[in-house]
């Protein structure tokens, strides 16, 4: 039930259309949150059928306007509501780390390409995080807010330092690995 308190977040933070919206999550709150741009414009209906948002009065009504949305009270409440329960953590589901426990029975034959890829990835992840920082949170930008999001992105600085990091060292693992086939013989490219 994340995706509805998303949205709300974004909305508290500058009423937006759904479009706008769409915009803003690609730039920030997808980078640890995703959503497609249906599944956004699916939950504004909702939280405004649930009387939690509404959509500002136009000065111009027309058909294929753009409605922008604003929280109402009870939205700001739920938001609340939902940011203060307690919730426990998610346990870890990663493709990367089922497919390396299955290349121990199957052999490790492609897998190391794929890891160096997607190290390449993470290491260009961390690059933009790192850039963000730089530019949005220069010394002496520490209010409240600021240091909460900023918090936000030092987890995904770190979370990307760790990937970066882990991804060395299961490559210098490779890197004294035989090819094999999961039997422990040599897989095909080997005699």
């Amino acid at each position: 039930m994340s995706l509805p308190h998303a949205i709300l977040t974004a909305l508290l933070e500058k009423p937006s259309s759904g479009l706008e919206l769409t915009r803003r999550f690609d730039k920030s709150i997808a980078y640890f949150w995703s959503a497609t741009h249906q599944q956004i414009y699916r939950e504004l209906g909702r939280l405004e059928a649930e009387g939690l948002i509404r959509a500002l009065p136009s000065e111009q009504p027309a058909r294929g306007q753009k409605r922008e949305y604003e929280v109402l009270p009870a939205g700001r409440d739920e938001l609340a509501r939902w940011t203060a329960a307690s919730q426990d953590p998610k346990p870890l589901r990663d493709v990367t780390l089922l497919r390396l426990r299955a290349a121990a029975v199957v052999g490790t034959a492609g897998l190391e390409t794929d890891l160096r890829r997607h190290r390449e990835l993470h290491a260009r992840q961390l690059a933009k995080y790192l850039e963000i920082e730089q530019r949005d949170f220069p010394p002496g930008k520490d209010g409240p807010q600021d240091r909460l999001r900023h918090l936000v992105l030092r987890a995904g600085i770190d979370l990307e330092t760790f990937w970066t990091q882990w991804l060395d060292h299961a490559l210098s693992e490779f890197a004294h690995l035989p090819d094999t086939d999961g039997t422990g013989r040599p897989g095909a490219g080997e005699d």
